[in-house]
């Protein structure tokens, strides 16, 4: 008997994953794998071939997990890519303990209907959305993933069906690039073709109150280009005798953000611009010195630009931002008479690091980074400003300085709009849905809500990637991205998921016939659409 195969079982589905509380970095998150393990060990396929079920070390006793359906008459496999975390639940507030019970939330929130916003007043009462964390975003995606696999293994369908879901997909895709090394595995132990990996993000708003439902054929990247400014401390009372850290960020702040120099436009779709994510001053007490160190991440949406690209623009920027703040300064301080401090380099990373070895020595070097990734309680932006920091504290004849660098995370932008077999799925895929449910799907080249299908099918040939690992000042040890991996992973990719609204929202909502009739129904045609095809043409 199928367990997931109508609307009502796969609500009952959604609500039960759903109330496994699993926000990223929580005990839940890592207790999750076994859960859905435990859920998968229900269908009586894995019942008799449980080691097709496979975890994948993410770190942090956190798990990816795969799932296989083989079928003995083909090597062609479908990748069906989820992911299981969520982001936490802060804005619930007294709902806190509802969050994760979705039915109680969306009858409890009928209660205070007069505090949301109005279109989320309408979809409440309307009874088509169902409310709460992960709804939408994206364990929805996951339940219509385990339903395609009970189908295939309980009516032996022609074609192998990979399941992956992950954690860390809000924070840092620890769990996809944990991943991406045991697909390469799975597919020569099972001797797999992967054809297509086919995620199942929500469609996601272009703009507010859209009520448009998209599918896409290739996600958004993303990368965060940063920046420590280290100038010269002194007393208050003698503000010309150094240069405070503040003054130098304000400039290339003011050179970042908005800049079109980053924005990109592809099939009529442009990057958001650039933007300041987050300004760091890394004096830690009050005093009467100056601050003279800061640090500041930058929001960077990618197309098309690989690290070595997006490095070579924001270097540039640097520079002229920093000439320009050093004319002003030394007009200041001839109309002060004073004598200014020096000038201000602007460096790589990899530039500093190389000096700091030179001058330290490679294990010294090593010990001041091993100590700072030792360090409770920082995360991986902290780290890296950190470590950039204590090599100039180390080597502060080279301020007042500029070191630009990277920051995790780092999205490679996707693309398959030109591959033949996704734009016959993507018509096929819109015409399915109007003729059956009168929903017209519309094409967005490149998902807006940052996706893991960025680290699969990378860019056989591109070896931009390497900058980045120069400049990440903690490449290798606490963060890591496998390019090399990626580049094996060669297949389109598309996502089609299900209508919702207001992911990270307290309002995060999922629409009830988009999730259970519609979404369903046109996967599994997909599926069948590519088994029935007699030549596959990727």
């Amino acid at each position: 008997m199928k367990q997931w195969d109508t609307p009502e079982k796969l609500e009952d589905l959604i609500c039960e994953l759903v109330s496994w509380d699993s926000r990223t970095s929580t005990q839940g998150e890592i207790d999750f794998s076994n859960r859905i393990k435990n859920k998968l060990l229900e269908l009586d396929y894995f019942k008799e071939k449980s080691s097709y079920i496979q975890f994948h070390d993410a770190k942090k006793g956190r798990n990816a997990v795969t799932a296989l359906y083989k079928s003995d008459r083909t090597t062609r496999t479908i990748v069906l890519i989820s992911h299981f975390d969520t982001v936490h639940t802060e804005e619930f507030g007294a709902l806190g303990d509802l969050a994760f019970q979705p039915r109680a939330l969306t009858e409890e929130l009928k209660q205070m209907i007069d505090g949301l916003p109005k279109d989320a007043q309408v979809d409440l009462m309307s009874g088509d959305y169902l409310f709460g964390r992960g709804t939408m975003d994206m364990k929805m995606g996951l339940a219509l993933h385990l339903q395609l696999l009970e189908k295939a293994s309980i009516e032996n369908w022609p074609i192998n069906l990979l399941l992956l879901t992950v954690p860390d997909e809000e924070v840092n895709s620890a769990g996809m690039r944990a991943a991406v090394g045991g697909l390469i595995e799975m597919r020569e132990k099972y001797d797999l073709e992967f054809i297509l990996f086919l995620n199942s993000e929500p469609s996601f708003s272009q703009r507010p109150l859209d009520e448009n439902y998209y599918i896409y054929s290739g996600t958004i990247g993303k990368i965060m280009p940063s920046a420590l400014f280290y100038g010269r401390e002194t007393h208050a009372g003698e503000p010309l005798s150094g240069m405070t850290g503040h003054y130098m960020a304000a400039y290339l702040t003011k050179a970042m953000e908005f800049n079109s120099d980053f924005v990109e436009e592809e099939y009529g779709e442009r990057t958001p611009l650039p933007i300041c994510l987050k300004k760091n001053d890394l004096k830690e007490d009050y005093s009467t010195q100056t601050s003279h160190h800061t640090a500041a991440l930058y929001n960077v949406f990618l197309m098309r630009k690989n690290a070595s690209e997006v490095m070579e623009t924001f270097k540039s920027i640097a520079v002229n931002a920093m000439k320009e703040c050093q004319d002003d300064y030394e007009k200041i301080c001839r109309r002060e008479n004073a004598a200014p401090i020096g000038k201000i380099r602007v460096l790589e990373y990899v530039e500093l690091l190389s000096y700091a070895e030179e001058k330290l020595g490679i294990e010294a070097v090593d010990a001041i980074k091993a100590e700072i990734m030792n360090t409770p309680d920082l995360d991986e932006r902290e780290m890296s400003i950190q470590i950039c920091d204590q090599l100039m504290v180390n080597c502060q004849e080279l301020a007042p300085a500029t070191i630009v660098f990277f920051a995790p995370p780092y999205y490679p932008a996707v693309n398959s709009t030109e591959v033949p077999l996704v734009k016959e799925l993507i018509e096929f895929t819109q015409q399915t849905l109007l003729e059956e449910f009168k929903v017209e799907a519309k094409q967005v080249h490149y998902f807006n809500g940052i996706s893991d299908l960025s680290y699969v099918n990378y860019e056989k040939h591109d070896r931009g990637w390497k900058a980045y690992m120069n400049n990440t000042p903690i490449w290798g040890d606490v963060y890591s991205i496998p390019f090399e991996g990626m580049q094996k992973l060669q297949a389109p990719v598309l996502n089609i998921g299900p209508f919702g609204k207001d992911a990270h929202k307290l309002t995060e909502r999922l629409h009830k016939e988009s999730a259970f009739v519609n979404t369903p129904y046109v996967l599994q045609k997909v599926i069948e659409k590519l088994y029935l095809k007699t030549e596959l043409v990727v």
